[in-house]
């Protein structure tokens, strides 16, 4: 089923469209920094594009969008992800990958480009769900953690293999052209927003990797020395760059015991 945002999985435990942030009072269609709330970290964006990370910081600053509550109009400039898609793409038939996305039209560096969107899942229902699986079946569920400074870790579990939008059939590759960020809106469920690392020309397949890391590493010792239980879920991986890890990213979190 599609859907262009994420909705609450099955099991309840989390509701990604409830409203829990309070809105800022800005009256201007143009928020300010320092002089509202939703931007206390600094602007997000310029223009419609991200803004890259200042090279001296130690985290990626988190993302607050303006959302519902809010009192500055719809075209305020700290409102982005939320208006959804605005390119066009093509779900289309790869030659090894399976399915794939391409984009239609030009895509520039820093821009919104979709989003991850399907059932966010609590961890229970989402460990059960990956236990369930076989190594042919395709695995569309992600974890996101995030690592605060404090040493906290916020996880946000999302499955749309039953219910998605077209982010669902992006495929891997150690060197993408997109990244992810969490965004947040109208409460603490971060939307998993993905963003052009660099210009992207029409006709050119869309990927992410799925490690959450900008270029994938190649296999390290340890991966090397995997068990025969880890070895039967790892997956070949075939996006040809220089840097293929050989095998995509795999996460054994989800089948061990907490």
């Amino acid at each position: 089923q599609y859907s262009p945002d994420s909705v609450a999985g099955a099991d309840g435990e989390v509701d990604p469209t409830e409203i829990t942030f309070p809105g800022c009072s800005c009256l201007t269609s143009s928020c300010e920094v320092h002089a509202c709330p939703c931007l206390c970290r600094g602007e997000s964006y310029s223009g419609l594009c991200l803004r890259p990370a200042g090279g001296g910081e130690e985290y990626a600053r988190p993302v607050f969008e303006c959302n519902s509550m809010c009192r500055c109009g719809e075209s305020c400039p700290n409102r982005v992800v939320q208006r959804g898609l605005q390119f066009r793409l093509q779900v289309f038939k790869t030659e090894r990958k399976g399915w794939g996305v391409r984009a239609l039209e030009f895509i520039a560096g820093g821009r919104f480009v979709c989003e991850y969107a399907g059932e966010v899942l609590g961890f229970s229902e989402a460990r059960r769900r990956v236990q369930a699986q076989t190594s042919k079946d395709t695995n569309y569920l992600i974890a996101v953690r995030e690592h605060l400074h404090s040493g906290r870790v916020m996880e946000t579990f999302v499955d749309p293999t039953y219910t998605g939008n077209v982010g669902r059939f992006l495929n891997h590759s150690c060197e993408p052209n997109l990244f992810m960020v969490p965004v947040r809106v109208d409460s603490m469920v971060p939307k998993l927003a993905l963003f052009a690392a660099t210009d992207i020309s029409a006709g050119e397949e869309l990927t992410y990797d799925y490690s959450g890391r900008f270029h994938n590493l190649p296999i390290s010792n340890r991966e090397q020395k995997l068990s025969e239980e880890e070895k039967r879920w790892r997956k070949p991986c075939y996006c040809g760059s220089r840097t293929c890890a050989s095998f995509l990213p795999w996460d054994s979190s989800l089948f061990s015991t907490p």
